[in-house]
């Protein structure tokens, strides 16, 4: 066969070099293996050494995985803090890696009923949060009552903040010292600016959250974003000051009405020390640092929340709320709600967060080796396999999901590297710690130890000896340039040039690592490696230069399907298929069958909360695209790609037009009541019927009358013609009048 031998080609001229060549490469390690052939030879296909005669004597490690603690899963929490409670199987697994090789393991995930629940209020008290505070002074007892539907083991717990006590974020003058608000007029008293102050530890006793609320009040700062991720990151890393619990959900309830001050924002006034990541509550239990230390990263805050097992919980006014719905997003594990103004749908709001967390569960990863690629499929409630996807959603209380996790060694990890990594549900106490070990087998096995002087794989050449006897085994073949022009032969072998460009090798010098496909100009896309003018694609990539991604999580919409049920995931992107589809997961389409449908259900929701979406609390994740404008009268429009639907509601008719924006966006034009008909009454139908009969029937009369009338007229105007020639043989006699026969015959 003139095929590549993928092992052979590699040069390699030890267990190690070998092993790394290929997963399907073995290497020879008995001792007088190929007297007559290079030391190359001992690197090959497992079929060709055994072959060869090398049978007993072969290194050819695979990759495999054991576990080595698998609890099972818990049905139920039962409201206690056991530690016994396990939401994820296995908790332990040891991984025997060959680098290129690839092995498997299953991970089963399963929220369980009526686990505990720690929930800590963080509130924003500067001064356009008053309404917010009188509305929230009970609180306690009413969320307390909601959450204790859900949880037999609630705790709360309060904080607030305003702003850096500095300019020139909060007023600094020392008339300003103990009352901000002086000379404002319609807020002319409060309380000092403050960074972060922690008020009530997490507790049972909810009468306590109301006592606290109660006491607050407002203060004033200068400039229009909050001081509000300085408190996030000291509530959620100060575990033992909040009294955050190992075994309970953790929730951080972020309430404000502005826009946060971020990393390097604290330069404004002077602070240039980033963020330590540390706590810095003092005895008063206030942010000591907020003078000291910039505000904290997106990175760094997401770093702790996940490291603490916190769900952050965004509850914002609606004109901020798509600033931080790209936080999210950023942020694992963080979701977003819509506050009003006064904050009057806080529990709503907290619930329905809380559900949405509880119906969602996704894989992270924490310190993964840089020489390690994983890879999952995720299997969730409907049974079926999303290959590149970790997470699934729409679950319920008591579900299991699980995933397949491909682990692959890109090579062999080094000796000062960690060999461990952990997988963690995103906001989950429970972990599955992965350890890592190297299957890279003997390294130096088989091999000829040469004296000083001595050359060659079985120490056969005198060094500086001639070589012109011994080309034969350095040309590719008869009329080639010996070690293809990139090397020198030496005893037999060739000797490889350097390059400034990589690596050259092969048993004639004929691979290299840098003559493969280029994407941009990146080298196998930077997500493979270069071997013999052919990439080796890492882990969760495909194709000739390694620039199609595996990975699924793109791809899905906001509904759960791939690519909306329109198109196939290639390469990490929708490929829409369906005629007229369009969107980053083909979810804009308006010719599609069944498009008002879809359509109809967010109207539904978001002006009557009503419909499907809105029992599953979906909405706002469904519809977040569309512009939705009501009018007392729907026009006719002259853009032809506008689409008119119509559905039946209540015995009338809701109409809307449906016109995709060249943004992306869905514009929604409806009607704000139904065209309804204005049906008759019984009694209405029961006159109109009486009075046609009556009608009908005075018509029948006077047309009879009419045709009788006819009749008579015509005898009359008859009897009138004969009259002139009757005679006059008419004889009275007395009063008696008689006819004499007289009328002609």
């Amino acid at each position: 066969c003139s095929c590549l031998n993928l092992c052979t080609s590699g040069s390699a001229t030890s267990c190690e070099e070998c092993l790394l060549i290929h997963p399907k490469c073995a290497w020879c390690s008995k001792e007088d293996f190929g007297s007559s052939k290079s030391i190359a030879s001992r690197c090959d296909f497992l079929q060709n050494l055994l072959a060869n005669g090398c049978a007993g004597a072969i290194e050819s490690p695979s990759s495999s995985s054991t576990v080595l603690q698998n609890v099972p899963l818990s049905s139920k929490g039962s409201g206690q803090t056991h530690q016994d409670v396990t939401q994820i199987t296995p908790q332990k697994v040891a991984l025997s890696l060959r680098p290129g090789d690839r092995t498997s393991f299953r991970v089963q995930v399963r929220q369980v009923e009526d686990y505990p629940v720690d929930l800590y209020y963080l509130m924003d008290l500067s001064l356009s949060m008053n309404d917010d505070l009188d509305n929230i002074r009970n609180l306690g007892t009413k969320l307390a009552e909601e959450m204790r539907k859900l949880t037999s083991n609630f705790r709360l717990g309060f904080g607030s903040f305003v702003d850096k006590n500095i300019s020139p974020f909060s007023y600094t003058a020392p008339r300003y010292q103990n009352n901000p608000c002086i000379g404002y007029k319609l807020f002319p008293s409060c309380v000092p600016s403050f960074g972060f102050r922690h008020l009530l530890s997490l507790t049972d006793k909810v009468d306590r959250f109301n006592e606290e609320v109660q006491k607050q009040k407002v203060s004033r700062n200068r400039d229009a974003p909050e001081g509000g991720f300085d408190a996030i990151l000291q509530a959620a890393v100060c575990k033992e000051k909040i009294g955050w619990r190992k075994e309970a959900s953790h929730l951080l309830v972020f309430t404000t009405d502005d826009v946060p001050h971020i990393a390097l924002d604290g330069k404004l006034g002077g602070l240039v020390q980033p963020h330590d990541g540390q706590c810095h509550l003092n005895d008063a239990n206030e942010y000591s640092a907020s003078s000291q230390l910039d505000y904290p990263s997106l990175a760094l805050l997401g770093e702790k929340l996940a490291e603490n097992n916190i769900h952050l919980i965004f509850a914002v006014t609606k004109s901020h709320y798509m600033l931080y719905k790209n936080f999210t997003t950023l942020i694992p594990g963080t979701t977003v709600e819509i506050l009003h103004k006064d904050s009057k749908n806080i529990i709503e709001l907290i619930v329905k967060a809380y559900n949405s967390i509880r119906s969602k569960v996704e894989l992270t990863v924490w310190d993964s080796p840089e020489d390690i690629g994983l890879t999952f499929t995720a299997t969730c409630q409907d049974g079926l396999s999303y290959p590149g996807l970790r997470k699934c959603g729409d679950l319920k209380i008591g579900d299991t999901v699980s995933f397949e996790v491909a682990v692959e060694a890109r090579s062999c990890p080094a000796e000062d590297r960690p060999h461990t990594f952990t997988i963690r549900p995103a906001g989950f106490r429970d972990t599955l710690q992965v350890a890592v070990c190297s299957g890279n087998g003997t390294y130096s096995c088989g091999l000829c130890q040469c004296q000083p002087g001595s050359l060659g794989a079985r120490c056969e050449c005198q060094e500086g000896a001639s070589a012109d006897s011994h080309h034969a085994l350095c040309r590719e073949a008869e009329g080639k340039p010996l070690c293809s022009g990139r090397g020198e032969c030496s005893c037999n072998q060739c000797l490889c040039y350097e390059s400034e460009f990589g690596n050259i090798y092969g048993p004639f010098c004929e691979c290299d690592d840098f003559s493969c496909a280029r994407y941009k100009g990146v080298l196998c896309s930077g997500h493979g490696e270069c071997h013999c003018g052919e990439c080796k694609c890492h882990a969760g990539y495909i194709g000739d230069n390694c620039n199609c991604s595996t990975e699924m999580d793109g791809c899905v919409s906001s509904d759960g399907q791939v690519c909306s049920g329109r198109g196939a995931c290639v390469c990490g992107k929708c490929q829409c298929t369906e005629p007229g589809a369009f969107g980053e997961t083909c979810e804009k389409c308006p010719t599609c069958p069944g498009v008002c449908s879809i359509k109809r259900d967010c109207i539904e929701c978001k002006l009557f909360n009503s419909g499907r979406l809105a029992d599953n609390q979906t909405c706002q994740k469904h519809c977040k695209d569309e512009i939705i404008t009501t009018v007392d009268v729907l026009d006719e429009t002259d853009d032809p790609s506008a689409i008119l639907c119509a559905y039946p509601v209540n015995n009338c008719v809701m109409k809307f037009t449906y016109l995709e924006l060249p943004s992306g966006k869905s514009n929604l034009t409806v009607l704000k009541e139904p065209a309804c008909s204005s049906a008759p009454s019984a009694v209405t139908i029961v006159l109109a019927v009486i009075g046609s009969v009556v009608l009908i029937g005075i018509i029948l009369l006077a047309l009879w009358k009419l045709l009788v009338t006819i009749h008579d007229r015509r005898e009359f105007d008859r009897f009138q013609s004969i009259q002139p020639s009757l005679p006059k043989c008419l004889h009275c006699h007395g009063q008696l009048l008689e006819w004499l026969g007289c009328f002609p015959t």
